[in-house]
């Protein structure tokens, strides 16, 4: 049985994945259109910009985005002066971290659905008057289900692990900021915390492996449902 403060992590943990999927999922779709569809000068530069944070060490991504999003930082202080919205050090900050960290795995998995969809499908439906919006929405982004609901999953899973950045940008507040990992850090750090970080550990494994396997059967029988 969890206690009442590892429930709140645990809560705290799905609540920061799900805004950071709902937050970089849309995102993600985009951008792996623009690579999978776009040609034009910089795109090799831009592929490797949107899979950086999955080379880069977490902190450094936390720190980059302190650097941004801080209070002192170009969008921290607008966000802080116009709109009194402040990411760094609170959940909000936490599900952004996980955001960027888990983007790369959503775009990488929405472009391969997207790659393998038939251009010839597209042009039958262009060369009866289809725009470019109505091909992408009834025609493309459907047969790239697969991929969406699967980097979704992905990236929920990522960001279910996700410390580095988050500890860098969000801190470890209990309560606040703490999701799963960060308790399980804090748990190593205080005398006889073993036994909560294993029972924490023992949750995240948990929670990882269905979030692997929830994303393997729905990507079989999607891709078994629209015949790919």
């Amino acid at each position: 049985m969890l206690t009442s403060s590892e429930l709140e992590a645990l809560l705290l943990t799905l609540t920061v994945a799900a805004r950071a999927v709902a937050f970089g999922l849309p995102l993600a779709i985009a951008m792996a259109w623009i690579l999978a569809r776009g040609r034009f000068p910089g795109r090799t530069l831009l592929d490797a910009l949107v899979h950086l944070p999955m080379v880069l060490p977490p902190v450094v991504v936390g720190w980059l985005l302190l650097l941004v999003f801080g209070v002192r930082g170009p969008i921290g202080a607008w966000l802080q002066n116009w709109f009194s919205v402040r990411l760094v050090f609170t959940a909000q900050g936490a599900a952004l971290a996980c955001a960027v960290m888990a983007f790369p795995l959503m775009v990488r998995a929405v472009r391969l659905s997207l790659e393998a969809v038939d251009p010839g499908l597209e042009e039958a439906a262009r060369t009866l008057g289809a725009g470019a919006w109505d091909r992408f929405a009834t025609i493309t982004l459907p047969l790239a289900a697969p991929g969406v609901v699967v980097g979704a999953i992905i990236g929920f899973a990522a960001c279910l692990g996700e410390f580095g950045a988050v500890i860098t940008f969000a801190a470890n507040i209990p309560g606040q900021t703490q999701t799963l990992p960060l308790a399980i850090y804090a748990a190593l750090q205080s005398p006889g915390g073993e036994d909560v970080a294993a029972r924490l550990s023992l949750v995240s494994i948990g929670l990882a492996l269905i979030g692997l396997l929830a994303a393997d059967v729905i990507g079989r029988r999607l891709r078994a449902r629209i015949g790919r």
